[in-house]
C-alpha cells in the first residue's frame, strides 16, 4: 500500500516543520508539499492532487477558509483537517459547512493526528470530544443573545443519537454495531437527518446540528 501523500498548510514554520517530523515517523504518511497561505495552497492542491490537507484557519494572502470555499466551488474533494488554536471555536463551524473532515489543535499527540488523518481519507468527520465540547460551548454563549430556535425537534432521539456518533467519528458499521441495529436501517437514518436538516453530507450536517443546538455533549 503506497503511503498517503499529506499536504501541510501554516504560515508558521515552526507548526508545519513539527508536524512534518511526526508524520514522518510512520511509514503510512508521506509528505507531499508545505505552503504558508491558501492562494499556494491551491496551485499545489491541484498539482500535486494529495490525500489529505492539513490546514491553517488564519493565513496571510488566503486563509484557511477561504481556500476551502475555493476548493468547494470548483468541486475539488480533497479531505481538508482544519489546525486551530484555542481561540478560534467561531470559525469552526464554517470550516464544518464546508466539508472539513475534522479539527486539530496545533499541540496535538502523534495518535491524534494519524486517526484524524486516517477518518478523513475514510471520507469520515471526525470530532475529538474536547473540540466538539469547544464548539458546542460556543454556540451557547451565542445563543444568550439570540432567540433559541427548536432544530432539536425536528430529528427523533434515534437520529440525535446517531448523528452525535457521526461528530465523534464513527463509521456506519460501528454506530450500528453500537445500537444493536442494521447498517442500512443507520444510513436510512442518516438520509432522514439530512433530509430535515437540508444537507447532503455528514460534515455540513453535524455543522447545521451544532449550530442549531441540536448536539449536546
Amino acid at each position: 500500500m503506497n503511503p498517503y501523500q499529506i499536504l501541510i498548510v501554516d504560515d508558521h514554520f515552526v507548526v508545519r516543520e513539527g508536524l512534518k517530523l511526526i508524520l514522518e515517523t510512520s511509514e503510512q504518511f508521506q509528505i507531499a508539499g508545505e505552503a504558508g497561505n491558501g492562494q499556494e495552497a491551491i496551485t499545489l492542491i491541484e498539482a500535486l492532487q494529495p490525500d489529505v490537507v492539513l490546514m491553517d484557519l488564519n493565513m496571510p494572502v488566503m486563509s484557511g477558509l477561504e481556500a476551502m470555499k475555493l476548493l468547494r466551488d470548483r468541486n475539488n474533494p480533497v479531505p481538508v483537517i482544519i489546525l486551530t488554536t484555542y481561540n478560534e471555536d467561531e470559525l469552526m463551524i464554517n470550516g464544518l459547512a464546508l466539508g472539513a473532515r475534522g479539527y486539530l489543535l496545533k499541540d496535538t499527540s502523534r495518535e491524534n493526528l494519524f486517526r484524524n488523518i486516517e477518518s478523513a481519507v475514510r471520507g469520515e468527520t471526525l470530532l475529538s470530544a474536547d473540540i466538539l465540547e469547544r464548539v458546542i460551548a460556543a454556540r451557547e454563549q451565542q445563543k444568550n443573545a439570540v432567540p433559541a430556535r427548536s432544530g432539536s425537534s425536528l430529528l427523533s432521539d434515534k437520529e440525535i443519537q446517531i448523528l452525535q456518533s457521526v461528530a465523534q467519528g464513527f463509521k456506519s458499521k460501528e454506530i450500528a454495531f453500537d445500537l444493536g441495529i442494521a447498517e442500512r436501517t443507520v444510513k436510512a437514518h442518516l438520509t432522514a437527518i439530512y433530509n430535515k436538516l437540508g444537507v447532503d453530507s455528514r460534515s455540513q450536517a453535524v455543522a447545521v446540528a451544532l449550530e442549531q443546538g441540536i448536539l449536546k455533549m
